[in-house]
């Protein structure tokens, strides 16, 4: 009797004793949770290890690199975590070395071409403006442009890229996260080289941010603000000019009516100075279209950012993006303090444009393999 009140059996039954089968399951359930929690610790401390001496020599299509990259991916909105949260796995991530995935990037390039076609529309040329129509604004809808013979010969005849032209890009960002970076030389290499409003790439900053321009933007406010809307001495701007060696600019001539004239301003001020620099100016339609197309992606502001319209672009120019000197946080992903440019520490105008967003955006397209972003030091 004593015996089955503890739970024993006779041996003579056949039953097990002190039952055995349930007592058995209990013991693999516990020893299979401690492994779990033990494998959980080490991955962790192994990934850290790593971290401390990394050398991205982890591939990208590694278990540990899926695993890390879907550490990114089940971040859906950046709000879902802390900033500090997000830094870390995007610290994580960087001890993976990336790559390109092809049918990512291809899908997303054939997205944007259905949308916005920047190889046809980036710029406002005579093949997709006809001379005699009216243009109408990005922004100032009710107001419109008539394209006389003038303006009409401010255009060129048609864009002067097409898609996939080039191989590797760099777009620079004017973030403080490229000071120091020794990423100059890795962005000289590049095939092709957009900046944003006129940054300075002098001695002072070209080691880190390097010299070769392809293509730069001006903001129409840079000019009045600086430049007295070039209605006095032009000089002293094309001298700025001159620092981008024979790089074509662009403008937003046509986002208000207030851009237009100032936007003219440098085109005929660089014919008084017989340069053979290229002037283009952004088709309004084609930045209404890019904006719809990243308010979808979860981008809404008053104003796309001049690094993320160069960035769109070069995706359908470009077989490969990388991006530099793009973040959009006081703090490196290390959680050291920061300067907003990487030449002043002066902030933006608060809520015109959506800045973290914008970035957010891009540590997805990286952990997808379609853009490279580089927050580190370039070996």
């Amino acid at each position: 009797m004593l015996r089955r009140r503890m739970g024993y059996a006779d041996p003579s039954s056949g039953k097990d004793i002190l039952g055995n089968r349930s007592l058995c399951f209990i013991f693999i359930c516990a020893f299979g949770l401690v492994t779990l929690l033990q494998q959980i610790l080490y991955g962790k401390n192994y990934i850290k290890r790593y971290l401390e001496n990394y050398d991205g020599s982890f591939d990208y299509n590694s278990t540990a690199c899926r695993e890390l990259r879907q550490e990114i991916m089940d971040v859906k909105v950046l709000t879902m975590v802390k900033t500090s949260e997000l830094f870390e796995r995007w610290r994580n991530l960087r001890v993976c070395k990336w790559e390109q995935n092809k049918e990512e990037t291809n899908n997303f390039k054939m997205s944007l071409s259905r949308c916005c076609n920047a190889p046809s529309f980036l710029f406002t040329t005579k093949r997709n403006t006809a001379a005699g129509t009216k243009l109408r604004y990005e922004v100032d809808t009710s107001g419109i442009l008539p394209i006389t013979t003038e303006v009409f010969k401010m255009f060129p005849d048609d864009m002067p890229y097409s898609k996939s032209q080039y191989k590797k890009c760099a777009v620079i960002g004017n973030g403080g996260i490229i000071k120091n970076s020794k990423c100059g030389k890795e962005i000289d290499s590049a095939d092709f080289v957009f900046r944003c409003n006129i940054p300075p790439i002098n001695e002072k900053y070209s080691a880190d941010v390097g010299t070769k321009t392809d293509l730069v933007t001006i903001n129409p406010s840079i000019i009045t603000e600086r430049y007295q809307k070039l209605e006095k001495w032009r000089r002293p701007f094309y001298e700025v000019l001159q620092n981008y060696e024979n790089s074509s600019v662009v403008l937003p001539a046509f986002y208000n009516t207030r851009n237009t004239d100032v936007s003219f301003r440098v085109k005929y001020m660089l014919d008084d100075f017989d340069s053979q620099r290229g002037v283009f100016f952004f088709h309004p339609q084609y930045l209404l279209n890019v904006q719809r197309f990243w308010a979808v992606q979860g981008v809404r502001a008053k104003r796309l950012s001049s690094g993320l319209m160069l960035v769109t672009a070069a995706l359908e120019m470009c077989e490969e993006v990388h991006l530099y000197g793009f973040w959009a946080f006081p703090m490196n992903p290390s959680g050291n303090f920061i300067t907003h440019h990487y030449y002043d520490n002066v902030k933006p105008r608060p809520g015109f444009h959506a800045m973290p967003h914008e970035i957010f955006n891009f540590i997805h397209m990286h952990t997808r393999g379609i853009i490279n972003v580089h927050t580190g030091q370039c070996t």
